[in-house]
């Protein structure tokens, strides 16, 4: 039976929520301890457990057909693949610090410098499109200590929450990708693994979908109904079903997240009642 290879993080930042896209996804991933790789029990895919580094050029020579990687990674190697979603997770950005004692004004103010990265690829290539002469020092791993320790004048290095680089004494002062996890492939898969690739993306899209949208019940008074419908998102989802109180209706709609409190504030002013909000597993497009 064909199968699609996949490759993701065997550690690091970005597996647990490989793994759990994996599940909700449905997929059944049977993983032990210090294992290379595995195989779904109800899918046809095989799973690969790689080193963030590598997985980019382990899709480019066809070992591995798709594999979950970030995207600063992705563009950093430059190899011959191709991202087919983003998956939302993973985010962060890749930024340059430097000293909190140090003034800086403007981009300008790192002409001259030492920078430590082990991104030196996207670093030159930013510095390039700023005009900007500095000196890139490629290390791997511990960079925010570049500086402290005489290495460097500032770093370039992966941002989330920013805690790390406050305990290290730096401050971020340019950013220079904003970064998640991506599906990216190969780009001459075969057509059982192109099939199979669609379904899996089939099931991908419609998790991302569900997690992006919140379904909310509520009810409200005949006279108001019309009003309440005037103002709610996604027509094209809405049900209306009448109640044992022939003077009211419940209202079934689907709403983003990111317009949930605006639109339910409104609705609220607006005469809804016993408002019910619920989390959708999957929506199916």
């Amino acid at each position: 039976m064909d199968k699609l290879k996949i490759a993701i993080q065997k550690s690091g930042r970005l597996y647990d929520d490989s793994i759990k896209l994996l599940k909700d996804c449905s997929i059944e991933v049977n993983i032990g301890i210090d294992k290379l790789k595995t195989t779904a029990l109800n899918f046809p895919l095989e799973i690969l457990f790689l080193r963030d580094d590598d997985i980019p050029q382990y899709l480019e020579d066809g070992v591995a057909d798709i594999g979950i990687v970030g995207k600063n990674v992705l563009l950093e190697k430059r190899k011959k693949i191709k991202i087919k979603e983003t998956l939302g997770f993973g985010k962060c950005r890749l930024a340059i610090a430097i000293p909190k004692s140090l003034v800086y004004k403007e981009i300008n103010d790192l002409n001259g410098k030492i920078i430590a990265t082990s991104y030196p690829f996207l670093v030159r290539e930013f510095f390039e499109k700023k005009y900007i002469k500095a000196e890139i020092h490629e290390i791997s791993g511990a960079v925010e200590i570049a500086p402290g320790i005489g290495l460097a004048d500032c770093i370039c290095d992966l941002v989330s929450s920013g805690s790390t680089l406050f305990m290290n004494g730096l401050k971020e002062v340019e950013t220079i990708l904003q970064s998640e996890a991506v599906l990216a492939s190969n780009l001459h898969l075969g057509k059982p693994q192109n099939i199979i690739m669609k379904k899996l993306l089939f099931r991908i899209r419609s998790v991302k979908k569900a997690k992006n949208n919140k379904y909310i019940l509520l009810n409200v008074s005949n006279e108001h109904l019309e009003k309440i419908i005037s103002h709610l998102p996604g027509i094209k989802s809405l049900v209306i079903l009448p109640l044992a109180n022939s003077k009211c209706s419940s209202v079934h709609f689907v709403v983003n997240e990111n317009d949930f409190w605006g639109i339910i504030e409104n609705l609220k002013a607006l005469g809804a009642q016993d408002i019910l909000v619920l989390p959708i597993e999957k929506i199916i497009l």
